[in-house]
């Protein structure tokens, strides 16, 4: 009977926890919806009145096509594989000058942020190309390099170079000097200092950088494919505004923004797996 009592009082209590359990998980993905509405009600809104606006003549329909009219076209675009080419040439050019600018700045920025003598000798070249407008410099790039792959490929290298430079420069010069102590005086090896110390401590900043230089390298490629190319996202958005194909000219618009989405939030992605260490903390979404 006590037996019987006692494998009893077991089911209960397993009963009772996998209860709570549910409990949690309903109370969890309660809060996941709410923080997505919270997140995405105005974007719908904004495809909403996008929609509306036309319908109602309030704004034209030959200048601002509605919004399904605008996703039939996206998608008979992506459908034909007219759209993929464009979008290919365009990534083709971003990754490789990104990737450039990757393999340049970090290395530059731990030397600038770790010795102060090498900092002090570079500072002012640096600071000055960096605060001179990119765009302007469109123009001596397209006629050093010509209008072919190379001088995109150059143009989106220098603008995404400067904030994974800067944001290099500021994460090793912010680590906390205790750790750089500590670590000196149980005899760390320059390696291990680097690598254990240094690296990881500066990584967030890092990866804040190459957020940045990577939404710098879609906007500049997309000028300069405006300026002079023969394919890639900018040239078929202006092609289609100069031959007044306006659903063609928005599908473009479109893409560019599901494109750049993507690849910030492929970003965010690498932030969280670069920096597991910091626990479960919500990174922002730039």
């Amino acid at each position: 009977m006590s037996g019987e009592i006692f494998e009893y009082k077991d089911v209960l209590k397993l009963r009772n926890i996998a209860i709570g359990t549910n409990i949690k998980r309903i109370r969890y993905l309660k809060e996941k919806i709410g923080t997505g509405l919270q997140r995405i009600w105005l974007v719908f809104a904004f495809f909403a009145l996008w929609e509306i606006l036309p319908r109602i003549g309030v704004i034209d329909p030959m200048f601002l096509p509605t919004f399904s009219e605008t996703v039939t076209t996206l998608v008979n675009l992506t459908v034909s594989g007219k759209l993929l080419v464009h979008i290919w040439a365009s990534m083709q050019r971003s990754i490789l000058g990104f990737g450039l600018a990757v393999l340049v700045a970090v290395p530059l920025g731990f030397l600038m942020g770790w010795y102060n003598r090498f900092e002090r000798h570079t500072d002012l070249l640096v600071q000055s190309l960096r605060n001179t407008s990119l765009f302007a410099l469109l123009p001596l790039f397209l006629l050093f390099f010509g209008i072919g792959e190379a001088s995109k490929i150059a143009i989106v290298f220098y603008g995404a170079t400067w904030h994974i430079l800067i944001n290099t420069i500021s994460g090793v010069k912010n680590i906390d000097p205790i750790y750089i102590k500590a670590a000196k005086s149980m005899g760390v090896s320059d390696k291990d200092l680097f690598s254990k110390i240094i690296l990881p401590a500066s990584t967030p900043s890092i990866v804040a950088g190459a957020r940045l230089g990577a939404k710098i390298a879609v906007m500049v490629v997309i000028a300069a494919e405006m300026i002079g190319a023969k394919s890639g996202l900018g040239f078929f958005i202006q092609n289609a505004q100069y031959n007044f194909m306006i659903p063609e000219m928005y599908a473009g618009i479109l893409s560019l923004a599901i494109l750049g989405l993507a690849v910030n939030y492929l970003l965010v992605w690498v932030e969280k797996k670069a920096t597991y260490w910091k626990g479960n903390i919500d990174n922002a979404i730039l």
